[in-house]
């Protein structure tokens, strides 16, 4: 008795939300609104594993809707509410298509500037689930050292690949040679940013590189 009426003053004092678009549901209890959980943009079966200049990448979620909702939350709002149920999609995209292929998870960081404002790294906090399913922990092998425009304002391929060349290297005293990494991030898109990265593991010696991401665009969507 003495929790259940916890639970409902805490339910009045911090009404529960959508841990996707953030309206309110009726508890704590509830993870999704009804319009979430009806309409989650998962995506076809042929259409999680894509290939780019980064290599695969398992992406189990159409970036739209109350998708792209939870991730700009988490990016201009501060939210960290959707790395739950984004991250369990995401380590059972890679369970699925990516299996076998590797042995670490590890994740594209932001700026020292990004970070500071923001006050987390998302992909770090999605790398941090995903590797939790699987009983082991996130690997941070990449530093950037660079500031850069953030990708979603930049509409042409080779803005984006101008924007994060050179922003990326390898963590002084991290050990990437020989490990097979999983490279994670939010949304893919064109690749550019998977791509730098995955260019540093593999020039740092890593032995392979498969990437996952919570969200891809419909339209980028190529059947492999």
């Amino acid at each position: 008795m003495e929790h259940r009426i916890r639970d409902v003053l805490l339910d009045l004092l911090f009404p529960p939300r959508c841990a996707l678009c953030g309206a309110l549901v009726d508890s704590s209890a509830v993870t999704l609104c009804p319009r979430c959980a009806k309409g989650l943009p998962e995506r076809e079966e042929h259409q999680v594993l894509l290939r780019g200049p980064y290599g695969k990448c398992a992406a189990a979620l159409y970036y739209e809707d109350s998708v792209r909702e939870a991730v700009l939350r988490m990016k201009f709002q501060g939210s960290r509410a959707p790395v739950p149920i984004l991250a369990a999609h995401m380590a059972q995209a890679a369970a699925e298509h990516l299996a076998g292929e590797f042995d670490a998870v590890t994740f594209v960081p932001v700026s020292a500037r990004r970070l500071r404002r923001r006050g987390f790294d998302q992909a770090q906090l999605l790398a941090r689930a995903v590797a939790a399913s699987w009983d082991t922990e996130e690997v941070p092998t990449l530093v950037k050292v660079r500031h850069t425009r953030a990708q979603s304002s930049l509409s042409a391929p080779e803005e984006r690949r101008a924007n994060v060349l050179g922003a990326y290297r390898a963590l002084d005293g991290a050990e990437i040679a020989g490990k097979r990494w999983l490279l994670v991030d939010d949304v893919v898109t064109t690749g550019s940013t998977l791509a730098a990265c995955a260019d540093v593991l593999r020039r740092a010696g890593a032995a392979g590189v498969v990437c996952c991401a919570a969200a891809a665009p419909r339209e980028k969507n190529k059947k492999p």
